[in-house]
């Protein structure tokens, strides 16, 4: 099996709305996450955990959105990992929300 990190991005506005969210909302929104680490199974290799605004070191001609998240999962193939990511809850969560895979390479 191949090893892959996921990075969810997300929008400033949708961050701000998590933030002012009241702590039911926030329970309610952690739900279908839990929901989904409970069907990926052995697939998941680490849930990961939130992430606070990037710092940029050296040139930021490349930043991107914020990123505001990361899993590692582990599937056969690239297309494999997609399919397990297809109905992602931070997929439904915000429209301006993304997700990106990169295969972890060995050293």
């Amino acid at each position: 099996m191949k090893q892959f990190l996921v990075n969810y991005y997300s929008s400033p506005a949708a961050m701000q709305k998590m933030a002012n969210s009241t702590p039911e909302e926030k329970a309610a929104g952690m739900k279908p996450w839990m929901d989904w680490k409970e069907a990926m199974g052995e697939s998941l290799v680490n849930m990961g955990a939130p992430l606070m605004p990037a710092q940029v070191l050296g040139s930021d001609a490349a930043a991107k959105a914020t990123a505001t998240g990361y899993s590692i999962i582990q599937a056969a193939d690239v297309d494999a990992a997609k399919a397990l990511l297809a109905n992602h809850p931070h997929l439904q969560w915000d429209a301006d929300s993304s997700i990106e895979i990169s295969e972890c390479m060995s050293m």
